[in-house]
């Protein structure tokens, strides 16, 4: 993820979501409430939990997502 990239927040029905930071420090916001987690580190996701992640830093940030069940066609966009 480049520096100052993110994505919508959103959360998911069913998927339980784990990032695990790679490189960089990426910020993710869960209900609100920004965390940084950085490289080494990860934060499991609960579905239903709003979240957002974005890089906040001047450097590239890589990150795997492990989503269980697959989270696709499980995101719903928070509503503005």
């Amino acid at each position: 993820m480049p520096p100052g990239a993110f994505e919508i927040p959103h959360h998911h029905r069913l998927s339980h979501q784990f990032f695990y930071v790679l490189h960089g420090t990426l910020t993710m916001v869960v209900a609100e409430q920004a965390t940084t987690v950085s490289s080494g580190s990860g934060i499991e996701i609960a579905p239903g939990t709003i979240h957002q992640a974005r890089n906040d830093s001047n450097a590239d940030v890589r990150f795997l997502v492990i989503s269980q069940p697959p989270s696709h066609g499980d995101r719903v966009e928070r509503e503005v």
